[in-house]
């Protein structure tokens, strides 16, 4: 007999008894099965499990609901085509306050609750940073009881699963629906109709209808976010595409166009396949705007449909009380769409004029730029927008006609400026529609996510705007939820943190953490926290160890940088500084070495499946590892690592385990970096430029506690020219350390296109753009710095406990508090 077979199933929803929680668990096994009868190994464990805590968010969700019903508040709904919310069981568990009850539940079955969370998947909703807030925020909206939603997309496949491969990078889809998300609630009674293509008509009457085309459903799937000890759970309302049955064609099917049968349920299919399709094509430019307005129509049309349905008299006419109970933050450029379908549902669906529709439209929407690199700032080709969604293209020329009378009978001085403003660029070679210029032109308040950042968008990319709308532009720095980021992921710190600070309030309100800068000297935290350390570090080694094969030394120095891998992150001057210290090993004698710093460099992140550059730098990183690792005169003092498929599971494990992060962006071009706030919250020191938020953390922590180098953000543009001009002279050991790769000492692979990048003075791909070159000497002899204060252990702990004890600005409950008050202008609503 089993030790399944021993626990009884009994049905006990929100009991918090561990006897009766084993029961539920068993009984799920049993009555929501998804196995054989006979199987009750670990996965089986996780989806019971799973099940069960669903049952507790279940009640809070409908009892959330219903009061927010009841009470009518303004509500929020965050739209963003990233969520990358990571394992959802041991968070559901920690901020219900049940985690004690629900471990001692599964070693009736035989497991440690930490084997069982290990099952899970994480969900494949997103790539990076961008997602990582949103997912942030929405554990804060409920936190802090605020009536919100999220709304993205259920991507079948993700971005992709990486693979390092003897060519480097390989991308495979990812899996996290083979089998099922035990945290998703079908809504099948959730379903709207969302048009491409067709054409626009026009009634006698003047009134214009977006008919013909194809049309597809959006189904929702609801995923609970729970808050912490607080009896709100939220919701992520996931949209999905499908076709219906009378989409397929039965005479095809049996005349064998088995194909032609099925042609719209194929589309369907490919609008939620994957995250950020290749763009190259036409139809790849098509599917990516179509998942832009899919994610927009479906969202507004539900957002309509709930305004009506709370008060029915709202359907004939009162819709000047529209944003007196709807928000709409557009998160980045992606959810744009929005403007023009809100304005479409307005004027063609409800029947109101251009004025009305377009004033509720502005104080309905918010925008938030999230990047200043051209490329994220998306341009549609025109002809690709009249074709997939005419009727859109129609408002926004609308838009962009009116924008230009305004400006023009009110602001003559900037007549000049007009054509850099407007919505719509007409260049004839290349006609498109400038999407972030559409956000600033139509939203009522647009944010950035740093001090830096929002200064840069003022007296830079959105100049013009701030002279015609000086109250539009705000900050909102960003924020991470200190639950996930340190009470779950970093439970032997978070005791001593709560140990020294005499309670764990701190979770819900992080400035109590600056209680701990008057103990900073005390020996006996440090003893502590030199042992929490440790432990994460012995952590990590065996991650490393279980994916690479490649054992480390936890007495090491750990050294990590994990982000997306692009050029502005510059993880090739990472590189670099890492081959410049092996040749430097090489060449000292064994005596020598014997005073060196020994370091683990670890590098992780995911290069986009098209962008060369950026997988050549994957690759440099597992060559150089290759031969350094397998030197047997310096792997003692120097190992570097590739951490494979790096998601928000794998940050869990490496965040806790490191003590020196790199944040070493080329200055002004990371809007703010929310990974910098996460290896500071868990003592990790930083080094790094004067970019995005690494302004912020440096003023909180203290400048003798980061490692400080490189250029600032306004000398970028006269550097970039000057070396246009030729008259950048490299020092020399930057040409040292290219030299070396070129070299051959890392193996056969032809590295020279992504070393020319770094060379000439101009042209594309070439000049070294992101300033590699200018920041190496400063970034090596910082390196130097921290090689020495590592020695000094003290001095280190000191450094790593005044790094937490300064990180209470860095919480999402602030960043989301200020955007509720000074941009949503909603209330909290928590159910009594």
């Amino acid at each position: 007999m089993s030790a399944a077979d021993k626990v009884k199933p009994a049905a006990s929803p929100a009991s918090e008894d561990p006897s009766a929680i084993a029961g539920n668990i068993s009984y799920h096994a049993q009555y929501s099965p998804h196995f054989s009868p006979l199987a009750f190994g670990p996965e089986q464990a996780f989806y019971a499990t799973a099940e069960s805590v669903r049952d507790h968010l279940l009640q809070r969700w409908n009892d959330t609901y219903l009061h927010f019903h009841k009470m009518d508040p303004k509500q929020t709904y965050y739209l963003s085509m990233e969520y990358l919310q990571g394992r959802a069981l041991t968070n559901a568990v920690g901020n219900l306050g049940i985690t004690g009850a629900y471990a001692d539940a599964v070693k009736k079955f035989g497991y440690e609750l930490e084997a069982v969370a290990g099952q899970e998947r994480d969900a494949a909703l997103g790539n990076g940073g961008l997602g990582r807030l949103a997912s942030c925020f929405l554990d804060s909206m409920a936190t802090l009881n605020l009536p919100s939603w999220g709304y993205g997309l259920r991507y079948r496949y993700g971005l992709f699963k990486q693979r390092i491969a003897k060519e480097g990078q390989e991308e495979i889809a990812e899996d996290w629906l083979d089998k099922f998300s035990p945290w998703e609630i079908v809504r099948h009674d959730v379903v709207y109709p969302i048009r491409f293509f067709g054409h626009v008509e026009i009634s006698p009457d003047g009134r214009r209808k977006w008919a013909g085309g194809e049309v597809l459903n959006a189904l929702a799937y609801d995923v609970p976010i729970p808050g912490y000890k607080t009896k709100n759970a939220i919701s992520l309302r996931l949209w999905d595409a499908k076709a219906t049955a009378a989409d397929f064609n039965l005479f095809q099917f049996n005349d064998g166009q088995y194909e032609s049968a099925a042609q719209l349920h194929s589309r369907a299919q490919q609008i939620c396949a994957v995250l950020y399709p290749g763009d190259a094509t036409e139809e790849g430019k098509l599917l990516r705007l179509k998942q832009q307005y899919f994610l927009c129509s479906a969202s507004l049309q539900d957002i309509i449909f709930r305004f009506k349905e709370r008060k029915p008299d709202r359907a004939s006419g009162k819709w000047s009380e529209f944003p007196s109970k709807v928000a709409v933050q557009m998160n980045d450029t992606h959810p744009t769409l929005a403007i023009p379908e809100l304005m479409r549902l307005l004027m063609d669906e409800e029947g109101l004029g251009w004025d009305e529709a377009w004033d509720v439209t502005n104080k309905t929407v918010a925008y938030t730029n999230h990047t200043v690199l051209p490329e994220a700032l998306e341009k549609w080709s025109q002809a690709v927008m009249r074709k997939l969604l005419p009727r859109h293209m129609e408002i926004i020329e609308e838009i962009d006609k009116r924008f230009r009378e305004m400006v023009i009978s009110t602001r003559k001085d900037m007549e000049g400026k007009i054509e850099s403003m407007r919505v719509l660029d007409n260049n004839p070679e290349k006609p498109v529609v400038r999407m972030a210029n559409l956000c600033v032109v139509a939203a009522h308040t647009v944010n950035g996510v740093a001090e830096l950042h929002s200064n840069i968008l003022k007296e830079e990319l959105f100049a013009d705007y701030l002279s015609i709308w000086p109250k539009k532009f705000q900050n909102k720095t960003n924020g991470i939820t200190p639950r996930r980021w340190l009470r779950f992921c970093n439970p032997e710190l978070s005791e001593i943190v709560t140990k020294w600070l005499k309670t764990d309030q701190w979770t819900s309100n992080l400035d109590l953490l600056t209680g701990l800068r008057k103990f900073a000297d005390d020996e006996k935290l440090h003893a502590e926290w030199a042992a929490a350390k440790l432990a994460s570090k012995k952590r990590l080694a065996k991650h490393v160890l279980d994916v690479t094969g490649i054992t480390i030394d936890p007495n090491s120095l750990f050294d990590i940088q994990i982000k997306r891998i692009h050029e502005y992150k510059r993880q090739l001057m990472n590189i670099l500084g890492a081959v410049y210290r092996y040749k430097k090993l090489k060449e000292m004698s064994a005596e020598e070495r014997q005073k060196v710093t020994p370091r683990t460099v670890m590098v992780g992140g995911k290069a986009f499946a098209t962008y060369t550059n950026a997988k050549r730098i994957v690759k440099l990183v597992n060559d150089v590892g290759a031969v350094v690792n397998n030197d047997a005169d310096v792997n003692k003092y120097l190992k570097v690592v590739f951490i494979p498929n790096y998601n928000v599971s794998v940050a869990e494990v490496l965040i806790p385990g490191s003590e020196l992060s790199q944040h070493i962006s080329t200055a002004g071009m990371e809007a703010s970096g929310t990974s910098n706030m996460k290896f500071s919250l868990n003592g990790c020191v930083i080094i790094g430029t004067l970019d995005g938020a690494n302004v912020e953390i440096r003023e909180e922590v203290g400048q003798d506690n980061f490692f400080l180098f490189g250029t600032k953000a306004d000398q970028i543009a006269g550097l970039r020219k000057e070396r246009e001009n030729g008259l950048f002279k490299p020092d020399p050991r930057f040409e040292e350390a290219k030299q070396f790769i070129r070299s051959g000492a890392f193996g056969t692979y032809d590295y020279t296109p992504l070393l020319d990048s770094l060379e000439g003075n101009t042209g594309f791909g070439r000049g070294d753009y992101f300033l590699v070159g200018y920041d190496f000497p400063s970034y090596i002899e910082t390196q130097a710095r921290v090689d020495e204060a590592y020695k000094d252990k003290k001095k280190w702990i000191k450094m790593s406990i005044l790094n937490t004890a300064g990180s209470g600005k860095f919480s999402s409950d602030r960043t989301i508090d200020q955007y509720a008050k000074e941009i949503w202008s909603i209330s909290a609503c928590p159910v009594p």
